[in-house]
C-alpha cells in the first residue's frame, strides 16, 4: 500500500487511482477485524436501486414423526416466507492538502496521505459493522448476573445491569442456548465465532480450560485475525477499538461488549465498493488546493431480525 500513487487520467476535475480503487477494500480487510466476517450479498450493485430485499424460507417445524401408514397420504408442510429489507447509504471522508504543501514537502505526501485514508477507512468499516451486530434488530441478549449464569432479553434491549465479568460458565451457557435453543448453525466448522472487548477475555484467559490458539488448530488451517482462543467450542477475537466494542458496561463497568455468532450473521450490500478518490482542483483557485477521500455505498445489517428458532444468528453480551 505504501509503494502506491495515484494514476492522473484526466486533465482537470476528478482522478482516481485505478489500481487503488479496485483493491482498496481488499487490501484493507487484511486489518480488520470484524468486516471479514460479514456476508456480501450477490445480485445487487449499480442500477438496482437502493434497497435490496432479502427473502427468506422460515423454519420448517420437525414433526414427532415422520413415519407413514400405508394407507395414508404423505402430510404437506406450508411454507412460511419472511423478508428483509436493506438500504445502503454513501460513505466516505477526505482529507485536504495544498500544492504548495505537496511541492516543497520532505516526504511523499500523497501516499502518506493514502495511507491514512486506508487506515482510517478500516475504523470507519469495522465500526459500521459493530453497529449492525449491536442494533436492536439482533434480538438475543445475555447479561451476566452472576459467575454462572445470566438474564436473557428478546427484543433488542437489554434489561438488566451486568454484574459479572465473563466466565468459563457463561461462555457454555451461551453455547448451549444457540445450539438447542436457537439453532444457530456454526460459523465454521462446528464452531461459533465471537468478538469481545478486552475486559470480558481476560476473564477467560487464565481459565484452566482456556484453549490457546495453537491447541485447536492443525497444520494449515488458519486463523482470524486478532483470535486469541478458544472456549466451550466459540473461537474468541480479540478487539481493542472501543469506537467498535465499549470495553466498559455493566454496574462499575464490570464487563465490555461481546458478539456471539454462527453462520449468516450479518450481511454486506454493496453498489459501490470503497475506494480513493482524488479531487485536483479542491474548491477551484487553479489545482492550489487538493482533496482525497474515500467514498463507498454499502450497507452493513443482520441478516434476520428476529429471536426465532431457526432464525436468530448472533447473541450479543450486553448490559442495561
Amino acid at each position: 500500500m505504501a509503494a502506491a500513487t495515484w494514476t492522473y487520467s484526466a486533465p482537470d476535475g476528478v482522478y482516481k487511482s485505478h489500481e487503488i480503487s479496485k483493491n482498496l477494500l481488499h487490501v484493507a480487510i487484511e486489518e480488520m477485524k470484524l468486516l471479514p466476517f460479514t456476508t456480501a450479498v450477490s445480485g445487487f450493485g449499480k442500477g438496482r436501486g437502493e434497497t435490496i430485499t432479502l427473502m427468506h424460507i422460515k423454519h420448517v417445524p420437525e414433526p414427532l414423526s415422520a413415519e407413514l401408514e400405508e394407507s395414508t397420504r404423505i402430510p404437506i408442510d406450508q411454507i412460511e416466507m419472511d423478508q428483509r429489507a436493506i438500504t445502503v447509504v454513501e460513505m466516505g471522508r477526505g482529507i485536504e492538502h495544498t500544492h504548495l504543501f505537496e511541492q516543497l514537502s520532505a516526504f511523499d505526501v500523497r501516499n502518506e496521505i493514502q495511507k491514512a485514508l486506508k487506515v482510517q477507512m478500516e475504523r470507519c468499516m469495522d465500526t459500521a459493522v459493530a453497529a449492525a451486530f449491536k442494533h436492536t434488530d439482533v434480538k438475543v441478549i445475555f447479561t451476566p448476573t452472576s459467575l454462572t449464569g445470566g438474564v436473557w432479553d428478546t427484543d433488542g434491549t437489554p434489561t438488566t445491569a451486568a454484574t459479572h465479568n465473563l466466565t468459563f460458565d457463561h461462555m457454555g451457557v451461551i453455547a448451549d442456548y444457540m445450539a438447542g435453543d436457537l439453532h444457530i448453525p456454526p460459523y465454521k466448522g462446528d464452531n461459533y465465532v465471537s468478538c469481545w472487548s478486552r475486559k470480558p477475555l481476560r476473564g477467560l484467559k487464565s481459565d484452566p480450560l482456556w484453549q490457546a490458539v495453537h491447541m485447536y488448530l492443525r497444520k494449515g488451517e488458519l486463523f482470524f485475525k486478532g483470535e486469541v482462543g478458544m472456549a466451550e467450542g466459540i473461537r474468541c477475537v480479540e478487539v481493542h477499538r472501543e469506537n467498535a466494542l465499549s470495553n466498559s458496561i455493566g454496574t462499575g463497568s464490570i464487563t465490555g461488549e461481546g458478539l456471539i455468532f454462527g453462520d449468516e450473521a450479518i450481511a454486506r450490500v454493496e453498489a459501490e465498493a470503497p475506494h480513493l478518490r482524488l479531487d485536483a482542483n479542491f474548491q477551484g483557485d487553479f489545482g492550489r488546493t487538493k482533496a482525497v477521500a474515500w467514498y463507498g455505498i454499502l450497507k452493513f445489517a443482520s441478516i434476520w431480525a428476529t429471536a426465532n428458532d431457526g432464525e436468530a444468528k448472533i447473541v450479543r453480551w450486553a448490559s442495561a
